[in-house]
């Protein structure tokens, strides 16, 4: 769980693994600080989501997540779809290669916040009221959060878009 959620605002395995290492040495020595106001789980996705924002920081790292099919969508889709027999075509490796670019430079146009609340929402699964506790946010700012990231994405991938 903690990778993941590091890996999807990282984008990148060896930054996440690092970010995830960083993640249990700050719980492992924070650990007498748990109050157990919240889940434990909860407390663990809010130091995720935070050395994964510092790395992101520090290294002004752009991350990369596969939203393509999550732009329009309203449900909460927790798993990616398993891919067509398409897909593995050549021809079809290399439009997907051009589409990961594409997204590529439309998410290093997003704030790092709304990176991290549209990753819990659509790729965790997670409640609004959960990403409200790990981001130590409002309800309000959660929801503003993911819907200008959606409507960010949507615009930067608007040209792209068209051309399909």
């Amino acid at each position: 769980m903690v990778f993941r959620v590091c890996y999807r605002i990282l984008g990148n395995k060896q930054d996440a693994e690092d970010a995830t290492q960083d993640v249990f040495v700050t719980f492992h020595r924070k650990a007498g600080d748990f109050r157990g106001e919240a889940k434990m789980s909860t407390w663990l996705y809010r130091i995720a989501v935070n050395a994964s924002l510092n790395m992101v920081r520090k290294r002004r790292f752009v991350s990369f997540f596969d939203v393509f099919s999550l732009l329009n969508s309203d449900g909460d889709h927790t798993e990616y779809e398993p891919r067509s027999p398409d897909w593995y075509r050549p021809d079809k490796q290399f439009e997907n290669k051009r589409e990961q670019e594409l997204l590529d430079k439309a998410l290093a146009k997003l704030p790092a916040s709304q990176r991290a609340a549209f990753t819990l929402k659509k790729f965790e699964g997670l409640s609004y009221q959960e990403i409200a506790l790990i981001l130590s946010t409002s309800l309000s700012s959660v929801e503003s959060l993911i819907h200008r990231a959606r409507k960010n994405l949507q615009k930067h991938l608007s040209t792209y878009f068209k051309e399909r």
